[in-house]
């Protein structure tokens, strides 16, 4: 495989989940149960997924450690509500008579709204970002959670209440309408952050992830790098959280709170730091676990008339936490580490184990 074969192996790997997806979509039977379980599962993992691809843009490929991702949802999320909710159902939502009467009726389509979600996220990320990414390791970490946490506030406070419904929340929030619509936009998002991440700017980031010091001498200006990959990781986290009220049909300030923040760095960490692959594969194993697979260890079951101990509502999560300690455990890099998915690495697996190993010769020894 050439190189440039293998910076395309994401890419590939992005191919191979839509074409899981439109199977899944075309062949499943709609009256079936699980079936529509495994449609959930989908549609929230990939959802998941990009929100986990665009935080390992800043914190595995960069080494910025951000974890104000829920912030930016929020405000994604209620960016495009409050822009697709149409004209009829407002009245009964809340808000905006009174205040703005032109925007009252202003009703965008659903991909440009996502789109102004996005940007409003990456706007309040470059506004943010100048004196926030002047701090390093954890003192960065304590203040974009910090800054998550204002605007779930703000988004709540009384002077908000006329445009936010305050915590009350929006409903009514339009979607596609269609199967599909969600994987269509998270898989071209995460297919241009992969091609992000393999340009000369990706190679930037890598650079300073490594050596800040040995960057800045090879002529890579630190602040407008760290910079941009905070703002393109918010504008995609951004959208991602249209996304997610678009999935939910709903959103509140409660919504996207910081355990959000920390799921999403746990799938990040599961997949491995630096693997876009890795987030993939992490965000749809970690949801189905924990909405599908797990599900039953919340009800009651029983064997003949003996009652199983301890299956009651919660003890899922039980089991999910101490799965997690053990993949932690296993796999200290992650799933796939800094590694992306190909499959050349996959074929050479397949050959070592096939192979036979060679009978030492005397003179091979005696060299």
């Amino acid at each position: 495989m050439t190189k440039k074969a293998k910076k395309m192996s994401s890419v590939a790997a992005l191919f191979v989940l839509a074409a899981i997806i439109i199977c899944v979509g075309e062949l499943t039977p709609q009256s079936s149960s699980q079936w529509s379980n495994l449609r959930t599962v989908l549609q929230l993992g990939t959802i998941y997924a990009l929100l986990a691809v665009s935080m390992n843009l800043c914190n595995g490929f960069t080494g910025l450690f951000s974890l104000g991702q829920a912030g930016f949802m929020t405000l994604g999320a209620y960016t495009y509500a409050i822009l697709t909710i149409p004209v009829a159902s407002r009245a009964g939502v809340y808000y905006l008579y009174g205040v703005a009467g032109w925007l009252s009726n202003v009703v965008l389509p659903i991909p440009v709204a996502l789109l102004v979600a996005g940007l409003m996220a990456a706007l309040l990320a470059a506004l943010i970002g100048a004196p926030v990414l002047k701090l390093k390791s954890d003192y960065l970490a304590i203040a974009t959670l910090g800054f998550a946490e204002v605007v779930r506030i703000v988004i709540a406070s009384s002077p908000l209440n006329r445009v936010t419904n305050g915590s009350l929340g929006l409903t009514k929030i339009p979607g596609f309408g269609s199967y599909y619509g969600i994987f269509i936009v998270s898989i071209v998002c995460i297919a241009i952050i992969v091609l992000l991440i393999n340009s000369s700017y990706g190679r930037a980031f890598k650079a300073i992830r490594d050596d800040e010091i040995a960057a800045e001498a090879m002529g890579i200006n630190l602040a407008r790098h760290k910079q941009m990959s905070f703002v393109i990781s918010s504008f995609f986290a951004g959208i991602g959280g249209a996304l997610m009220a678009m999935y939910m049909g709903a959103v509140s300030s409660t919504t996207f709170t910081i355990a959000v923040t920390y799921f999403i760095l746990l799938i990040v960490v599961i997949g491995g730091m630096g693997s876009v692959t890795g987030s993939i594969i992490s965000s749809l194993l970690v949801i189905a676990a924990r909405e599908w697979w797990l599900r039953p260890l919340d009800q009651t079951q029983y064997i003949g008339t003996f009652r199983v101990p301890l299956l009651k509502a919660g003890f899922r999560m039980v089991v999910f936490s101490v799965i997690l300690m053990i993949v932690v455990l296993f796999f200290r890099r992650g799933i796939m580490g800094d590694k992306e998915f190909n499959w050349d690495s996959i074929a050479k697996l397949f050959k070592k184990r096939g192979k036979k190993p060679k009978t030492p010769t005397v003179g091979g020894d005696a060299q």
